[in-house]
């Protein structure tokens, strides 16, 4: 049957349908296109077949089951069937429909494919720049292996990747008590670093230590060395097990829901566009511009325009815009503040990078992880509206406000939502590893919280979809142009 086509209503003895079966529910039977399961890597213990200690290692009892305190119901563990769906929503009218793609689903199992997890030893590293949340990830990692797993020997790695070679100071043993307030400070407290990736020296490191669990936390960079450190792993045969838990304030990771810090980042956003209406409100002409995080996305922006209902123009990396001319950033500005009296802008900063000029050398300037380094747009546009305005209205007052919360927005501890998510992101990690998974990340999709391949997640990417409903409101709340260049 046809999932488009309207179902024919019974007639009645007047040859007429009942108009109460017009809009009655119905039940439509379809077939959905095959289904592809993209499995993550398992350790070589957990894959061992034969009647041997590996495989006896490979069938441990959850300990969890025989917690003094929760006794697990029949329910609490996933089976081996169970999945998720990628997408989570079908065009049932497509000819010619896209294969539908699973990932097995977070959470713990029956049975472990680790051996005894009291003899594990798990390293916690973060890496790359703060987020909201990281601590909170940690806490929960230390004390989730501890109390649910028994795990005695937890360590965090200071200083990112380099640490995993760098000396004792650098690997410190964390307990359950000295974790306690974690989630309530902002930062790491473990210190992170950018670069610093030497392959061969990680991994002689964490083989010297003795580790057989690595929790990697960090963002795409972080990601990308994961599958590395992965890959020689299996390639020396090692078998201890790797997890990379995203981190990504600016949300830019693909294929999970969202990564941590990012509801936070759009809570304390919108402290910095409420000081912004303010200061434009409160002086002739005034016009606040806020500088939000986003290199290549502009998901921060965009949250933080819907939530806030005071700015005027949204400008993110997915959408090009000019300054001058008919339809511009300037023409619009001026009418908004003709009619109003002031303007918000809020601009991702990886927005407008090609209206900025350059130097050879700058176009050639990179960071420690290898990104190229973008020019600051918030300065550049105070100083083009300050031109501008100048230039075409000079009898006229005229104020620009700039506001850059990026270090305050990165520092804070994560709020009430981005704690609980942090939580079930580290459970769903421990619990992956425990049952003999490696190179996976743990993340939601589509809610449901699963286990993906890292080599995936390593080169997803999230940018804002401009044809969908959520830049559409964008655009009604702000009425802002589209910024499309007339072709005459």
């Amino acid at each position: 049957m046809d999932p488009t086509t309207a179902p024919t209503s019974a007639v009645g003895d007047n040859g007429a349908a009942p108009a109460a079966d017009a809009t009655g529910p119905t039940d439509t039977t379809v077939t959905l296109p095959p289904l592809t399961l993209r499995d993550v890597p398992r350790l070589p213990s957990a894959l061992a077949s034969s009647p041997s200690p590996a495989a006896a290692a490979a069938t441990t009892t959850n300990p969890i089951s025989r917690h003094p305190y929760f006794h697990p119901p029949p329910t609490f563990y996933i089976s081996a069937g169970d999945v998720s769906l990628r997408h989570a929503f079908f065009d049932l009218a497509s000819s010619s429909p896209s294969p539908l793609v699973a990932y097995r689903r977070a959470g713990p199992r029956r049975e472990l494919g680790v051996g005894d997890p009291a003899r594990a030893r798990a390293a916690l590293v973060t890496c790359g720049g703060l987020c909201p949340g990281l601590n909170t990830v940690l806490r929960e990692l230390a004390v989730g292996l501890h109390e649910l797993y028994g795990v005695r020997d937890v360590f965090g790695v200071a200083a990112g990747y380099r640490g995993f070679y760098g000396g004792d100071e650098d690997h410190v043993r964390l307990e359950p008590a000295a974790v306690d307030d974690w989630h309530k400070k902002g930062g790491t407290v473990l210190k992170t670093t950018r670069g610093g990736f030497d392959l061969s020296k990680i991994v002689d490191g964490i083989v010297a230590r003795g580790y057989t669990q690595i929790y990697a936390i960090g963002g795409d960079g972080t990601m990308r060395g994961a599958v590395a450190i992965f890959q020689e792993f299996k390639r020396r045969g090692l078998n201890i097990s790797i997890t990379g838990i995203p981190k990504t304030v600016d949300n830019d990771i693909g294929i999970i829901d969202r990564s941590f810090g990012f509801q936070t980042a759009v809570e304390i956003a919108q402290q910095a566009i409420d000081a912004a209406h303010v200061e434009a409100v409160s002086a002739v002409n005034g016009v606040g511009l806020v500088k939000l995080m986003g290199r290549s996305t502009g998901h921060i922006a965009l949250h933080a325009t819907l939530s806030s209902r005071d700015v005027d123009c949204c400008l993110i990396p997915e959408v090009d815009f000019y300054l001058e001319g008919k339809g511009g950033l300037f023409e619009f500005l001026y009418d908004r503040i003709k009619k109003k009296g002031h303007a918000v802008i809020v601009v991702a900063e990886g927005a407008g990078q090609e209206l900025i000029p350059r130097t050879d050398d700058q176009k050639r300037e990179q960071d420690e992880s290898g990104n190229i380094v973008f020019l600051d747009v918030g300065p550049f546009l105070k100083s083009e509206l300050g031109r501008w305005w100048k230039r075409e209205h000079p009898n006229e007052l005229f104020t620009v406000k700039y506001i850059d919360p990026t270090y305050m927005i990165r520092a804070v501890p994560a709020n009430a939502t981005d704690n609980l998510y942090c939580t079930l992101l580290a459970h769903s990690a421990i619990h992956g590893v425990m049952a003999g998974f490696t190179g996976f990340v743990p993340g939601p999709i589509n809610g449901t919280y699963s286990y993906i391949p890292l080599e995936d997640v390593a080169v997803a990417k999230n940018p804002v979809d401009v044809n969908d409903h959520k830049w559409a409101w964008v655009r009604s709340v702000t009425n802002q142009p589209d910024f499309l260049k007339s072709q005459a």
